[in-house]
């Protein structure tokens, strides 16, 4: 870890703390980095209608494009642990929208390793503006 991992880390489990999962209890928080070095965070946000919740990755992004942001170099996704969590298909295939970021997962109590791949690795056949150039 270097110290722009440090601050994703950090910003991740700082945005965790401010999930809205009151059904799962499961708290995730994502750190975004975009190109000009700016973290953008998300946290998951759950509903009593479970499929219009969205996770802490989807958050983040669209609090960026939001922002204005359109470049993203990382993503630092830290789950409560033990275990380490990836992103979830619809968060693969958003993230895929903006590139081959590099994703990095961690878990809150820093007992594991943080392992690093890259989005094409964990979504190696993604939907992408190619795939619309034809029609």
């Amino acid at each position: 870890m270097n110290e722009v991992d440090d601050a994703l880390l950090e910003a991740a489990l700082k945005a965790r703390l401010k999930a809205y999962a009151p059904y799962s209890n499961f708290y995730v928080g994502a750190a975004l980095l975009t190109e000009d070095g700016t973290i953008v965070t998300g946290a998951n946000v759950e509903n009593a209608s479970y499929p219009l919740g969205c996770c802490a990755e989807r958050t983040a992004v669209f609090a960026a494009v939001a922002q204005g942001y359109r470049k993203f170099t990382r993503i630092v996704i830290v789950g409560p642990g033990p275990q380490l969590i990836s992103p979830c298909g619809a968060c693969r295939q958003v993230l895929a929208e903006f590139g081959d970021l590099e994703v990095v997962m961690a878990e809150a109590q820093g007992r594991v390793v943080p392992r690093r791949m890259r989005l094409f690795e964990l979504l190696p056949l993604h939907f992408g503006q190619d795939a619309l150039h034809g029609v």
